[in-house]
Order: structure tokens, then sequence, then C-alpha cells
């Protein structure tokens, strides 16, 4: 089962790769992902090492942490990212390098990475566990992973609706308090986490909100994670 999903989730990412990078620059300079880079940043810094950005899509986020001084290893399971990030990593030859490889087996030996940053990748994986297993392998002892997992009001969790016609798909419906509670029962411990609302919930309406009521109104939750 988790090759036959692995290989439809490559093909409808290499599929989706032109959009996707059409629309990239966008999404991590001013929209739903402009936060993550700042995140890292206040819990990882160039000088502790190596990072992992697992599931880089297109390099935008791997380039612009090379530009920051980062050295940064990216991963892709499709092909067609990995080519069109390879196409940005001339800018920054020294900082950066891309590779196809799925996240649930990576080809790096334990301990390889300072950081791991895995963004709306774990809950794509047929085994969401397996995948967290294995982002925690790669850390180095004390490591720090960025996870973002997507909010109950992401467009994105469509991909998981024709689960209702027991048919085949390449997401899990993971919940972002549920990769919280399975990261913190097997090996990591929470450091801080940040929501990335969808339109409409001001600070001003977030701040009234209890942690959990934050995640259920969320885009995007980020986690730092430490390993233990």
């Amino acid at each position: 089962m988790s090759g036959q999903w692995s290989k439809e989730a490559a093909r409808q990412w290499d599929e989706f790769a032109a959009d996707w990078h059409k629309r990239s620059e966008q999404m991590w300079e001013k929209g739903s992902r402009s936060t993550i880079l700042p995140f890292l940043q206040r819990h990882v810094s160039a000088e502790q090492g190596p990072i992992l950005d697992a599931g880089c899509g297109d390099g935008y986020a791997s380039c612009k942490l090379a530009e920051y001084g980062y050295q940064v290893q990216g991963v892709d399971i499709a092909g067609e990212m990995i080519r069109l990030a390879q196409s940005r990593q001339t800018a920054f030859p020294e900082n950066v390098r891309f590779q196809t490889a799925d996240i649930s087996k990576l080809p790096f030996a334990d301990g390889t990475f300072a950081a791991v940053m895995s963004i709306n990748v774990v809950e794509f994986a047929p085994a969401p566990l397996q995948a967290l297993l294995e982002l925690h392998r790669v850390l180095a002892p004390g490591g720090i992973l960025i996870l973002g997992i997507l909010g109950p009001t992401a467009g994105p969790r469509a991909h998981s609706y024709r689960r209702l016609y027991e048919e085949n798909t390449i997401q899990n419906t993971m919940m972002p308090w549920e990769a919280k509670q399975l990261a913190a029962e097997n090996g990591f411990v929470l450091l801080a986490e940040e929501p990335v609302y969808k339109e409409g919930i001001t600070p001003d309406i977030a701040g009234h909100l209890s942690v959990e009521l934050r995640e259920a109104v969320s885009f995007l939750t980020l986690f730092a994670l430490q390993k233990q």
C-alpha cells in the first residue's frame, strides 16, 4: 500500500509542480507561508548545523535559507519539483543541494541534521508515524523539527475527500492536535506553537481563543519540536 501511495503522490505532485512554482514566491513572501521562515529562525541559527527541508517543493524556502547563510539539503518525492528546485540552486551552489527522496525512507545517516523543516508533508505520507520517526532519526540529539500541519480550514484538505467514497487518496486527515500528541509520544518535546490563520481571523479575535480553538480555525499550525 505504501509503495502505491508514494507513486501516486509523486505523480500528482509532478502534475501540480508548474502551478506550485508560479505561486511559491507569493506564498513564502506574503501569503500563508510568510511566517514560517521567521519562526524557524527564532529556534534554529545557521551556526547550529545543516538543515533538511523535507518536502521542499520547488526549493523556494531552501534557497531563502541558503541566502540567510544556512546549509540546506532539500528533498521531495516529486522529480519535477526537484528539477524546478535545482534550477534555483545556481544562485547558492555552496549552501543548498536537492535530491528526490521519500520522507518515510530518507537516504541520510542517523543524526545528520541540526534541524529539519517539514511543512504540510507528514500528513501526505502513507504512515505519518513512520515519517515522523524518520525525521527524528536523521536529527542530531537535541535537534529541532519545525513541523507544519494543515488546519481544519485549509483548502488542501480536499485531497482527502475521496476517501469518503472508499477511494485511495494521498492525504491523511491528521489534525494539528494529533500531530502534537504523536510527536510528544514519540521522542519530541514541544518548544513552541504558532497558528497561521485563515483570512478573517484577526489577532484580536485569536487573542481571546484557547489553544485548541486557535488550532481549530487555523489554516496551518507550526510546531517547534526538540528531539529527546
